[in-house]
């Protein structure tokens, strides 16, 4: 499954994020991020760094998600954790992988390891 995360602001979140990565079986990860983030996080080869425009109001996030996701995500299905970032950003992927037609299942980190919440 691929994975879809946000990875911006919240102290602790980018090492919640990385743990989800880690534990994971994923096919590819796309962290929509910000300029600080594409610059300062350390990614893999199966993870590529979304980077938007944080500024902007949410429905101009939301298409530029929607443009940036479009020839990349490959499966009718992803999975998603928004652990990380604000509400206006978790607002902006949530309704973008929804206008993308995508079927969306959260996931976590817990004592357990990644588990579908």
């Amino acid at each position: 499954m691929e994975l879809v995360a946000c990875l911006s602001t919240g102290k602790g979140t980018w090492a919640q994020v990385s743990q989800l990565i880690k534990q994971g079986d994923w096919t590819k990860i796309y962290l929509i991020t910000n300029e600080f983030g594409k610059e300062n996080f350390t990614k893999d080869q199966k993870t590529e760094l979304i980077p938007i425009n944080d500024k902007q109001e949410v429905n101009e996030m939301r298409d530029e998600i929607i443009t940036k996701l479009r020839p990349l995500i490959k499966t009718p299905e992803v999975a998603v954790n928004i652990t990380s970032g604000t509400g206006k950003e978790h607002t902006a992927l949530i309704t973008a992988l929804l206008k993308l037609g995508l079927s969306i299942r959260f996931y976590t980190n817990t004592k357990s390891g990644v588990e579908e919440i």
